[in-house]
């Protein structure tokens, strides 16, 4: 990739940091033991995955032994839903919400054509659940409250810490996949009622393929690969480089998160203000709700954003669609619809997402570039 480009499409995933990379292959290159081998070198790779254990916990305000890797967010994910109903066998009900990230909601579906009782919470307009549904839908029979942190496409924060406190009072388990909101917004497990929390390191400039799933101290749900690693919470040898690369991330994201959330809040605050004055049909998405500092949801109109984002690949300008592919047909992005976006606004969406890289040079870059192809393709769509 050429150092010209502008990539804004870090909640897909974001570039590791040189320390992290570092880091990982003095790991291959010279740790290449096994934690569970009875030498030094099995020793030295044992010594390696706690320090990284620590360094996920120090920046979660959590426990060292609340901390299970994982292969990541999705695995994390399924670990949470499948363990909390497996260890409340006479419970059979789950709340989720409308805007979860795939990875859940498609669990969760297929878990209601196993006999769960499914319950999915609307959304408002700004993509926020609403706290009295969520009273109201808990029960006797309720597992578990599974909520997102912070939206993949819009950004939007949902009110967690309020949620988990319902929940709590009602001696149900909660569990948010914060994949979008570690190491970019404050986190803290010894503040909130959360029960477990999922994240993975590639969205917070750590490796793919590793994630962590946090399991308050006394919760102990049922593995579901079974092995004796992990203190037997999820079988497998570890992947030791990937989980060095993750505690050191946390690490770094734990010291720059206050600096850097004000940073990249000011870069988007030009983005969208320059967008809005440019371009007089955008419209940003969840703009009324707390959102994540670095994400911002702008439907174009009646443009399809596909065309956009190929016009833009060809400045160099990486982002991405609010809508998924699915069997070679472009679909509206399921949350642009539960937030009651119309189809054609959905597929007309695209989304930024900045991150710690991300400059104002680049910004005015998009800018400058943005609205003549807006243009140009307003002609066409004509």
């Amino acid at each position: 990739m050429s150092a010209s480009h502008i990539y804004l499409d870090n909640n897909a995933t974001t570039r590791p940091y040189p320390e992290c990379i570092e880091a990982m292959y003095a790991c291959m290159r010279e740790s290449y033991g096994n934690p569970s081998s009875k030498h030094g070198f099995g020793d030295h790779a044992r010594q390696l995955v706690n320090e990284a254990r620590a360094q996920v916990a120090r920046l979660l305000g959590a426990q060292v032994a609340e901390i299970v890797f994982t292969g990541g967010a999705t695995e994390a994910n399924h670990m949470a839903i499948l363990g909390a109903l497996a260890l409340q066998p006479e419970k059979r009900h789950l709340v989720v919400s409308a805007v979860e990230h795939p990875s859940v909601l498609q669990l969760a579906r297929h878990l209601e054509t196993q006999g769960v009782r499914l319950t999915v919470l609307p959304v408002d307009a700004s993509g926020c659940i609403n706290l009295s549904q969520l009273q109201a839908a808990l029960s006797e029979d309720t597992a578990l409250v599974s909520l997102m942190w912070a939206n993949n496409e819009t950004g939007v924060l949902q009110p967690v810490e309020q949620a988990a406190a319902l929940a709590r009072a009602r001696g149900i388990l909660f569990h948010t996949d914060a994949v979008q909101a570690v190491g970019k917004v404050p986190v803290n497990m010894s503040a909130i009622p959360v029960d477990m929390l999922s994240l993975a390191a590639h969205k917070f400039h750590g490796p793919l393929g590793v994630g962590a799933l946090f399991i308050r101290k006394g919760l102990k749900p049922p593995p579901m690969l079974f092995g004796h690693q992990e203190r037997h919470r999820r079988g497998g040898t570890e992947n030791v480089p990937g989980i060095v690369g993750c505690g050191v991330a946390c690490e770094l994201a734990a010291g720059e998160l206050d600096a850097s959330a004000e940073r990249i809040t000011a870069l988007r605050n030009r983005l969208e203000a320059g967008l809005l004055a440019r371009i007089p049909f955008a419209r940003v998405n969840g703009a009324n709700a707390p959102r994540l500092p670095n994400t911002s949801s702008v439907s174009f109109g009646g443009i399809p954003a596909e065309m956009i984002l190929q016009r833009l690949e060809r400045e160099r300008i990486y982002a991405s669609q609010g809508a998924a592919c699915a069997a070679g047909a472009t679909e509206p992005s399921h949350v642009l619809l539960a937030m009651g976006l119309p189809t054609e606004a959905a597929l007309a969406t695209v989304r930024f997402s900045l991150s710690h890289d991300t400059t104002e040079a680049k910004i005015d870059r998009l800018l400058e570039v943005l609205p003549a192809i807006l243009g140009e393709l307003a002609g066409i769509a004509a």
